[in-house]
């Protein structure tokens, strides 16, 4: 089938071997953290946003939550349908089209979007224009997509790779990447392994934020910011701001219609 992002390749060769991975060990921690930050419980609708295998939509599952996974990875859609508990539903969809699909807007409880599942990621948005023709952001697309799945007054959590841990770990020399400062971008050079253990040298392109663009894509979006905390994987909570740690932990409500009326435009 056609590929729509870079990321499928990398999906396909890893399946699996993904949740092996130690940044995906603390799921019942994070589940934890956000079944209370943002007021879950048995009978929320919740939509998780690029889900991978299903991680998070799994442990939302088990405690009651009806939540609908999407990924672009038709091999992770596979993985996480195989072994879903009752109450977790998926399906292949690019993040950066759920701003047009009508039939999951305004159905959930709250949106989740986590470990740069889709957000970050799509630093291109691959041909999508505005209404003047000019090219969209890819990152913003996926945020006006899950603004639109939200009902008023429901809730997204939104996490993000920092800019300033980026640039303070290249500093230091603790963290070999390229940072683009003019996009906000960091490209790193890796190796992702099969299930079988074969390696495979990847590029990784990850766009970055501060707390004040994550609060700006917000507002253009009709979201408004409940709180943004520093966080590391397995290690949600409420730790203001700071440039020690790698992600923001984003929490917003929905409030109401997009200040520009056109997606993308940050």
């Amino acid at each position: 089938m056609d590929r729509d992002h870079w990321f499928e390749d990398l999906a396909d060769h890893m399946g699996e071997a993904y949740l092996r991975y130690s940044f995906t060990m603390g799921t019942v921690q994070e589940v934890d953290h956000l079944m209370a930050a943002l007021g879950l419980g048995p009978g929320s609708r919740v939509l998780d946003v690029g889900c991978g295998p299903g991680r998070h939509a799994h442990e939302f599952a088990r405690r009651g939550v009806e939540v609908h996974g999407i990924d672009i990875s038709s091999t992770f859609v596979d993985l996480a349908s195989a072994s879903a508990p009752p109450g977790a539903t998926f399906e292949r969809l690019d993040a950066r089209d759920l701003v047009t699909m009508s039939r999951l807007h305004g159905c959930f409880d709250a949106v989740v979007c986590l470990c740069q599942g889709a957000f970050g990621l799509m630093t291109a948005a691959d041909g999508r224009a505005g209404a003047d023709g000019e090219p969209l952001d890819g990152n913003s697309l996926v945020v006006a997509g899950m603004a639109a799945a939200l009902r008023p007054g429901g809730r997204l959590a939104l996490s993000a790779f920092s800019s300033h841990f980026v640039v303070r770990a290249q500093a230091l020399g603790l963290y070999e990447s390229s940072f683009d400062a003019a996009t906000g971008v960091t490209h790193e050079r890796t190796e992702v392994r099969s299930p079988d253990g074969t390696p495979r040298p990847v590029d990784l392109w990850t766009a970055c934020y501060t707390p004040r663009e994550l609060t700006l894509l917000c507002h253009l979006n009709g979201l408004r910011v409940d709180a943004i905390s520093s966080v590391e994987p397995g290690a949600y909570g409420w730790a203001a701001p700071d440039c020690e740690s790698p992600e923001y932990l984003l929490l917003a409500t929905a409030v109401g219609t997009r200040a520009d009326g056109e997606p993308g435009r940050m």
